[in-house]
C-alpha cells in the first residue's frame, strides 16, 4: 500500500507541480456556480450544461499546458502572437463573415474563428515584453508607442463593432502601461482628452451603440425594445431581496423575461435565485481570485513578468464589473460575459488560458528570503 501511495504522490508532482492551488480551488468553485446557475437558466436545453462541462475540461487542459510553460518562452511569443493577431484582424475586416450585422469571424479550414479574442492575452504579452526590454530608462515616448500598440487592435475590433472586446482589450493594455509607472499627469490629460473626445466619438457610434447610451439613462423610453434588457435584468436581480428565491426558483429567468440568460445575463439569474448573500459571496471569490493574481505579479521574477501578471489578474475585474454593471444597470450592455460563469467556449478558455500564465509565473517566481 506504502509504494503505491509513494508512486501516486511522485505522479501527482510531476504533472501538477505546476498548479497554483489556491488559484485552481477558486477558479473551479466559480465554474461550479456557474453550472449550477446555467442549470436553472438553461431548463429547456439542459444540454447546454454538459456542453459547458466539455468546454471547461478543455480549459483545463489549456490551462495545465499553459502553466508548464516557462515566462522566457511566452516572451518569445510575444511579438509573432500580437503580430498574427493584428493580421487576423486586418483579415476579418477584409474578409470576414457577417453575422448579425457584425463582421467578426474568420473562417480557417473548416471551422470559425474569433481573432478579437486571442488579443486579449496577446496585447498584455506584447506591452510586456516592449516594456521589458525599456525597463532601463523608460521615457514619454516610449509609453507613446506602446499607446499606439495598444490603439491599433482596439480600433479594428471596435469597427467589426464589438464593442465588448475592445473594450476588454483596451483595458488589458491599459493596465500594463500603468503598472510600467506612467505619470498620473499623463493619465489626468488623458482623461481630460477623453472628455473632450466624446462628442466626436459619438458621431462615429453605430445607432444601436448610441441607443445602448440613451436607454442605460433612460430605459423606459423603449420598455419593449432597446430597454427590455435592462429593465428585466434589474428587475431580476432586485426581485432577489436578502436570500434570494431559491435555485430552479427564479421566476424572472423561468418565465423567460430575463434575456441572454445564459450567457452575458446570468448575474441577473443568479442574484433572483440567491439574493444579496449569494452576491456577496461571488464577490469575494472574485476578489480572491484578483488578490491571488496581484500577489503572484508582487512576488514575479522579472519586469515583464510582473507587468503581464498584474494585467492579467485585473482582466478578470474589469470583465466581473462590467458584466455586473450592465445586468445592474449602471453601464452600457456592451456584451461582456461574467469571467468563469457565463456559457460559452472562447471566454472560458480565453480565462483559463490567463490563469496558466498565472501559474507559471507563480511557478518560476523569485525565491523571497524569509
Amino acid at each position: 500500500m506504502e509504494p503505491a501511495r509513494t508512486l501516486l504522490r511522485r505522479f501527482a508532482a510531476r504533472w501538477f507541480e505546476d498548479i497554483d492551488g489556491p488559484l485552481l480551488g477558486i477558479a473551479l468553485t466559480l465554474s461550479a456556480i456557474g453550472l449550477a446557475t446555467l442549470y436553472s437558466a438553461s431548463f429547456e436545453q439542459p444540454a447546454r450544461v454538459g456542453n459547458q462541462a466539455v468546454n471547461l475540461a478543455v480549459a483545463l487542459c489549456a490551462m495545465w499546458i499553459v502553466a508548464r510553460v516557462p515566462p522566457q518562452a511566452l516572451m518569445r511569443l510575444a511579438v509573432p502572437a500580437y503580430a498574427l493577431g493584428v493580421l487576423l484582424l486586418i483579415g476579418v475586416a477584409l474578409f470576414g463573415d457577417v453575422v448579425n450585422g457584425a463582421r467578426r469571424w474568420l473562417h480557417i479550414g473548416v471551422t470559425r474563428f474569433q481573432p478579437s479574442e486571442m488579443m486579449k492575452l496577446a496585447v498584455p504579452l506584447m506591452l510586456a515584453w516592449y516594456f521589458h526590454r525599456k525597463e532601463e530608462g523608460l521615457r514619454a515616448r516610449d509609453f507613446a508607442l506602446a499607446a499606439a500598440l495598444l490603439a491599433a487592435p482596439v480600433l479594428l475590433i471596435a469597427r467589426q463593432p464589438d464593442l465588448g472586446t475592445a473594450v476588454l482589450v483596451l483595458a488589458g493594455g491599459f493596465f500594463v502601461i500603468f503598472f510600467a509607472g506612467v505619470g498620473w499627469r499623463v493619465l489626468a490629460g488623458l482623461g481630460v482628452l477623453g472628455l473632450a473626445s466624446l462628442m466626436p466619438l459619438w458621431g462615429l457610434l453605430h445607432d444601436y451603440q448610441r441607443r445602448r447610451i440613451l436607454t442605460l439613462i433612460d430605459p423606459t423610453q423603449d420598455p419593449l425594445g432597446a430597454g427590455y434588457h435592462i429593465i428585466q435584468s434589474t428587475i431580476a436581480v432586485g426581485s432577489g431581496g436578502l436570500a434570494g428565491k431559491g435555485w430552479l426558483h427564479g421566476t424572472q429567468a423561468h418565465l423567460e423575461f430575463i434575456p441572454e440568460r445564459h450567457t452575458d445575463f446570468i448575474f441577473a439569474v443568479f442574484s433572483e435565485e440567491f439574493g444579496l448573500i449569494g452576491n456577496c459571496v461571488l464577490l469575494v471569490l472574485y476578489a480572491l481570485l484578483i488578490g491571488r493574481g496581484l500577489m503572484i505579479a508582487a512576488n514575479a521574477a522579472s519586469f515583464f513578468a510582473r507587468l503581464l501578471a498584474g494585467s492579467i489578474a485585473l482582466m478578470f475585474f474589469t470583465y466581473a464589473f462590467v458584466n455586473m454593471g450592465m445586468v445592474s444597470g449602471i453601464l452600457p450592455v456592451v456584451g461582456v460575459p461574467l469571467p468563469l460563469m457565463s456559457y460559452g467556449g472562447t471566454a472560458l478558455a480565453t480565462l483559463f488560458i490567463g490563469l496558466g500564465v498565472l501559474m507559471s509565473i507563480q511557478r518560476h517566481r523569485k525565491l523571497v528570503p524569509t
